[in-house]
């Protein structure tokens, strides 16, 4: 039996043919396939700006520069998700400020949030993390009661939807990743998604060294800019997004069905006012170290797993000063969170294979 990844891009031959003629135009760096990309996934988030970047981490640093976030600002962020959401903060010159999360979701709790708020907070990043999107109601509510704006991270989300809208089109500011195991990938590459002409016009200047019209340079910005090449994959990608998630869908279907019945495994929820496309598969599992010792289990048998994550951002060595206050939901989650394989490419048979190791770990537990 060969290795069963735990996560893998879903590209084939409509990928490669894109990709070829691109390189047959000779049109290689950024240009009409970026901006046909752009405007097809715009439509399908139902924005009317999307603007891509070089990677995800850029996305959110662009969303923050855009909303004028630096200096003497704090922004609030879940202590529980990737490093970037909050490494992006401090390289903006902000303070990030650690909220917790709610353990059935593994998303940002709107209460810890609320604790947080003072006369220096500017924004909330709400992460929609391993797919299922954030309590977005009551995150607005308190955002408009005391001005801030929303910064959604939709690295783990595409496709997914808060009340039958997609995510990154309800806040101020949606950050996408095009990393390669993403639900839509281009091997690498972000976009930013939204509402206003003004953060649009933002970012479509500071992606490209501060010029609208060839060396004519009107601020200091970057080369945060994707190319054709990435884009055509992105496009198809974008064009069988749905089918691929509905496919996530169904794996997480099976895998309902098999594990359902372990009493020390907690299972992913999907919320009635959620629409979950699973980036991940994450079960929690009961037990002092038992989380490490299944994990154990499965990779010695060819089943690769992941932990996301193994710790709380404010654990990080580079984000320990930030802590302000304890997040015990995080805590407790990174050591208890396991990653089972989740990807379109995997077959009913690969599924079954995972959920026959895991049965046999707990009978022999």
């Amino acid at each position: 039996m060969g290795i069963i990844k735990v996560n893998a891009p879903f590209v084939g031959e409509d990928e490669i043919q894109a990709v070829s003629e691109v390189i047959k135009s000779g049109m290689l760096a950024h240009g009409s396939v970026v901006e046909k990309f752009e405007r097809e996934f715009a439509k399908y988030l139902g924005v009317p700006y999307l603007l891509t970047v070089s990677n995800g981490t850029i996305a959110l640093y662009v969303a923050l520069k855009a909303l004028g976030v630096g200096k003497n600002d704090e922004v609030i962020v879940p202590d529980f998700t990737f490093f970037a959401t909050a490494s992006t903060v401090v390289l903006a010159g902000a303070t990030p400020v650690f909220a917790d999360i709610n353990l059935e979701t593994y998303t940002l709790d709107p209460a810890s949030v609320e604790e947080l708020i003072t006369d220096r907070t500017k924004a909330i990043v709400v992460v929609h993390l391993y797919g299922h999107p954030a309590k977005m109601d009551e995150i607005l509510r308190i955002a408009r009661e005391h001005g801030l704006y929303v910064i959604e991270d939709c690295a783990q989300s595409h496709g997914a939807e808060y009340r039958g809208v997609k995510t990154g089109s309800i806040g101020d500011i949606g950050a996408f990743s095009f990393y390669a195991t993403k639900n839509l990938t281009m091997g690498e590459g972000g976009a930013i998604s939204t509402k206003s002409k003004d953060v649009a016009d933002f970012v479509r200047l500071y992606r490209n060294h501060g010029q609208r019209k060839r060396y004519y340079h009107e601020v200091i910005g970057w080369n945060f800019r994707i190319t054709n090449i990435q884009a055509a994959i992105g496009l198809q990608q974008l064009r069988k997004l749905d089918q691929m998630n509905s496919r996530r869908r169904e794996i997480a279907r099976l895998y309902r069905d098999e594990l359902s019945s372990i009493k020390s495994l907690r299972l992913p929820v999907e919320k009635p006012w959620a629409k979950h496309v699973y980036h991940q598969f994450t079960v929690w599992v009961e037990g002092d170290g038992a989380r490490d010792r299944l994990a154990e289990h499965l990779r010695e048998h060819g089943v690769q797993v992941g932990i996301h994550y193994p710790r709380p951002l404010h654990a990080q060595p580079a984000l320990r000063k930030y802590l302000r206050t304890p997040c015990p939901n995080a805590e407790n989650a990174s050591t208890h969170v396991l990653s089972l394989p989740m990807h379109p490419g995997l077959s009913d048979e690969d599924v079954l294979t995972v959920t026959k190791l895991v049965k046999e770990y707990f009978k022999s537990t």
